[in-house]
């Protein structure tokens, strides 16, 4: 189960998880990257600068792709700092506390939603249709249930 909400962390980070190429706009600038949040900065950053470059962001998408990116960082640290506090509990906690703790994880999933949808949509909204059908095509690519493995003939 944790493993399937981690999943979900990344996706709600992320806006988009999967294969993103590399950006050429540099998106790290106002994110820190030290001590034990360093590699899911760096994660977070990589994210958002491959999703930068699969939208094609232009110039004068900045600034509105900025709020995105901010949304996408606040989510990541948000769902970091539950999971960090579920594990330095999990020894000593009560059925309660937990089922406690994945509520505000699920809670903090739904809210982040939400936060990175009022970033997202204005951007969205201003992109001209090609690239509108990039958007749909990334998100979707993100989402997309994955197929159930059929058996051989063998099996």
């Amino acid at each position: 189960m944790r493993s399937a909400l981690a999943v979900i962390t990344l996706a709600l980070a992320t806006a988009a998880t999967g294969a993103w190429a590399q950006s050429s706009a540099p998106a790290a600038a106002s994110a820190p990257a030290s001590g034990a949040s360093a590699p899911r900065d760096s994660h977070v950053e990589a994210r958002i600068t491959a999703l930068h470059s699969q939208l094609k962001i232009t110039k004068d998408e900045e600034d509105q792709w900025a709020k995105v990116a901010d949304a996408m960082r606040d989510n990541a640290r948000t769902m970091h700092d539950l999971f960090e506090a579920r594990s330095s509990n999990v020894g000593h906690e009560t059925a309660i506390d937990n089922l406690k703790s994945w509520g505000d994880i699920a809670q903090a999933h739904a809210d982040g939603n939400k936060a990175l949808i009022a970033a997202f949509q204005p951007l969205y909204d201003s992109m001209p249709d090609a690239q509108k059908k990039i958007a749909d095509q990334v998100f979707r690519g993100a989402s997309a249930p994955h197929r159930a493995r059929k058996p051989s003939s063998g099996e």
